[in-house]
């Protein structure tokens, strides 16, 4: 089964995931910003109708810089979005799932020039096809990938764990420590998850998975499953 999840762990144990975009959305939001490029240089055109060759030297100066700068800008300056990523809800992100720098930004925009190769972007879509994570060449030598864009949501998912008293006598500290182990259960990993309820085993008496699952239901409880 083909899986685009994206994980990577931070060193405090966080799991940060993310899905990476294939070929067809990439190759539209694309076909967008090259849409979107046309009419700047066609409006351009227009209004250096009358400047004859400096009219030109301007147009060239100006395609120039919309071929290889445009995305650049956007990527850094707009959350790694052009316009045509964003109205297909992708956006690019350095392999460590942070935020683009310019530095990566130009390196994998200036190396379109190795993915189109030899004609059609042939070389990029292949590389894309082989690769897991669908980078082309230009991400694979940057350090970068192309991920769908995430919508922060206000509602937290709790553990699948039946809802479970706490034992007797078990102190508020704890109790918050169990109820912060619930909330974040989705960003620490599995492996953190359990080093930290190696923790409250002398008030659990539980240990590993078991432990894990222990206070994952008694998390659901405090925080008023039934």
């Amino acid at each position: 089964m083909l899986d685009t999840a994206y994980n990577v762990e931070t060193p405090e144990g966080i799991d940060l995931r993310a899905q990476a975009a294939g070929p067809v959305p990439r190759i539209l939001a694309y076909a967008v910003d090259v849409f979107y490029r046309s009419l700047i240089l066609a409006a351009l055109g227009i209004a250096l109708a009358f400047a004859d060759r400096a009219g030109v030297g301007i147009w060239l100066l100006c395609s120039f810089l919309l071929e290889w700068f445009y995305p650049v800008f956007f990527e850094v300056v707009r959350g790694g979005q052009t316009p045509g990523k964003k109205a297909f809800g992708l956006m690019v992100v350095n392999d460590n799932l942070t935020p683009i720098s310019w530095s990566a930004s130009l390196l994998r925009n200036l190396l379109r020039f190795a993915d189109f190769l030899p004609f059609g972007y042939a070389a990029g879509t292949i590389a894309m096809t082989l690769n897991r994570d669908f980078r082309r060449l230009g991400d694979l030598a940057a350090g970068t990938l192309v991920v769908y864009r995430q919508q922060n949501s206000s509602e937290r998912s709790l553990p699948q764990a039946a809802p479970l008293a706490p034992p007797r006598g078990l102190l508020m500290q704890d109790q918050l420590a169990i109820i912060s182990l619930a909330e974040r259960h989705r960003d620490l990993s599995e492996a953190r998850q359990r080093e930290l309820a190696e923790l409250l085993q002398p008030v659990t008496g539980k240990s590993g998975r078991d432990g894990l699952h222990y206070l994952h239901a008694v998390g659901n409880w405090l925080l008023g499953g039934k």
